[in-house]
């Protein structure tokens, strides 16, 4: 059945020499695969472009049932980007979240309220100018909470250790296990999941602050995402702002 759908692109897989795999987290249908047949003209209703790294598009497609891979029979911008794919910085981010989600948000029904999520959160990367240095840390943070993995805040005081296995704040250094992080770093984490868009130029962090918070938080979601692997980007995004 023919259904129009707004999606923002994850991942494309070459796929023989006349297409390629899209993996899309639409609105109507969370995570799917579509079948893009690599444009022959300039005049051809699907153009290749239109699939890189976040890119929100809106397309209509083909979805059957019992079907594993869509064929989309048009498609278009809905959010031409104006920064993302031109500044390095911004450019580097995507790439690094499109892994990341593409990792972390399995094939499941539609979440609508994530969907608006991603789709506000990469339209705000695109169309600020400055103060963006923080922002992966609190989109991964803010994240957490639609895959259900948000920590538990309560119970924290100055001096606390983060249990990253059990996802909270603890007095005494936990036991058993090592994945864990101490005061100072606690309380650097406590202050990131408080931040905001809006307010996360007010927090100043050093590059290697900002690093570290980053494996915290890679290492965090390994531990309570099932196969989740090391990610290829992460090192070019360290590069970058090293």
């Amino acid at each position: 059945m023919l259904q129009k759908a707004e999606g923002i692109v994850l991942r494309t897989v070459k796929y023989k020499d006349t297409a390629f795999i899209a993996d899309v987290y639409t609105d109507v249908a969370g995570r799917v695969s579509f079948m893009v047949p690599l444009p022959r003209s300039r005049k051809a209703s699907v153009k290749s472009v239109l699939f890189q790294p976040l890119s929100l598009v809106e397309l209509e497609a083909d979805f059957r049932p019992n079907t594993s891979i869509y064929k989309i029979k048009e498609a278009k911008s809905w959010h031409p980007f104006v920064s993302l794919p031109y500044d390095p910085y911004k450019s580097a981010i995507a790439l690094f979240l499109s892994e990341f989600l593409c990792r972390a948000v399995r094939v499941e029904a539609d979440n609508r309220a994530l969907f608006s999520y991603l789709r506000h959160s990469i339209v705000w990367l695109d169309e600020c100018r400055t103060g963006f240095a923080n922002f992966h840390l609190v989109f991964l943070m803010r994240l957490s909470r639609f895959l259900g993995l948000y920590p538990n805040l309560e119970g924290y005081s100055e001096g606390c250790y983060f249990d990253l296995l059990n996802a909270c704040f603890t007095s005494l250094r936990p036991s058993g296990h090592s994945h864990y992080i101490g005061p100072i770093e606690a309380a650097r984490l406590l202050t990131l999941m408080r931040m905001n868009y809006d307010t996360m130029h007010l927090f100043a962090m050093s590059r290697v602050e900002r690093m570290r918070c980053l494996t915290v938080i890679e290492q965090y979601y390994r531990l309570h995402l099932p196969d989740f692997p090391e990610l290829k980007s992460l090192d070019v995004l360290k590069e970058l702002f090293d």
